[in-house]
């Protein structure tokens, strides 16, 4: 299975295509009734870099809310709002690897 794309992978932006340099930070997947499997890499030397990214990730999920008709300011708010929730009282402890 490896080195063929299954059709529930997300298509690789045009601009990764394009840049040999690119290279994948971060992987999700999900099902229902799961818990997310996250495999990255710690690539940035100050690991609050990754504050920077998750806030960008955050950011374009309410683009893409926006772009199905939703009110971004309102997704984001709800973004931010379950983010911090998660963070003061966690669902699940992510496992270490």
């Amino acid at each position: 299975m490896f080195g063929k794309k299954s059709s529930s992978e997300l298509e690789l932006p045009p601009r990764a295509k394009s840049n040999a340099q690119s290279f994948e930070v971060l992987r999700v997947w999900t099902a229902p009734g799961q818990t997310q499997e996250v495999v990255l890499k710690t690539t940035w030397k100050n690991p609050g870099t990754w504050g920077l990214m998750l806030a960008d990730i955050a950011r374009h999920a309410a683009n893409a809310y926006a772009n199905e008709g939703h009110d971004r300011a309102e997704a984001l708010a709800q973004i931010c709002q379950l983010m911090d929730a998660e963070f003061s009282d966690p669902t699940d402890e992510p496992a270490r690897i």
